[in-house]
């Protein structure tokens, strides 16, 4: 099926290169779009300069809107399936056939990639695993959806769930909103396992101090998002 790898990217100059090549190596034969979100690094200039496939936003979206740029993207140009692959290393591309195959058989709609189902490879902070964990038990108990990894940004999507975020797509904590807007739309969602590795350079906007503080304000941001979805559907929460 046409497949579009999305990376969103900011101030990745000093990964890109890896990714690319890992996922030349992977899956020479899939579609992929960085999308620059106006980064202050070199990463539009080395996209450039190697050729590479992406798409320079004029100002800064934050990880949200760069991602729905390329959902935008995808349904412009009739993708079947696209992929949300992180741009610092994270997300190994040898995975991808995996994380596909339940959206391309129909069995899902969008499939996480999840490091918590078999506990291998990189298992991030003891502290960013307990906030994953506390959202996780949020996310069951707003739409009644099982989700470990509820932060991984490693996901497919179907063509259907990927017209709807070219719309509709949350721009504060995404990877936890989008799992509630997509069982809300009536979609399957699921995890598959996956290995992930620790970040290749640079530093993660998330550090384990802050871990606590950004499970907070998403389990806040998820009650909210519950409550206003329901009043528009004129439903109960």
């Amino acid at each position: 099926m046409k497949t579009l790898i999305i990376i969103p990217c900011y101030n990745e100059e000093e990964n890109l290169e890896r990714v690319i090549n890992d996922l030349h190596a992977a899956a020479p034969d899939v579609d992929y779009l960085i999308v620059d979100d106006c980064s202050t690094d070199g990463s539009a200039a080395l996209c450039q300069k190697n050729g590479y496939h992406y798409l320079s936003l004029p100002i800064n979206l934050g990880i949200g809107g760069g991602v729905q740029s390329g959902y935008l993207y995808a349904r412009e140009h009739g993708y079947d399936i696209t992929v949300q692959m992180d741009g610092d290393g994270q997300h190994d591309p040898a995975y991808l056939q995996t994380l596909i195959a339940p959206v391309a058989e129909g069995r899902l709609d969008m499939a996480i990639g999840s490091r918590f189902v078999k506990k291998e490879g990189f298992q991030t902070s003891f502290m960013r695993r307990l906030g994953i964990g506390v959202i996780s038990v949020m996310i069951r108990v707003l739409c009644g959806v099982h989700v470990r990894d509820t932060t991984s940004g490693f996901r497919a999507c179907g063509k259907e769930l990927t017209a709807y975020f070219a719309d509709h797509y949350a721009q504060d904590y995404p990877e936890p909103e989008a799992i509630v807007t997509a069982v809300l739309h009536g979609c399957r969602v699921g995890e598959v396992p996956v290995k992930m590795r620790e970040r290749i350079a640079g530093i993660s906007s998330i550090s384990p101090m802050k871990s606590i503080y950004y499970m907070v304000k998403v389990c806040i941001a998820l009650v909210v998002f519950r409550i206003t979805a329901c009043r528009r559907k004129g439903g109960r929460t």
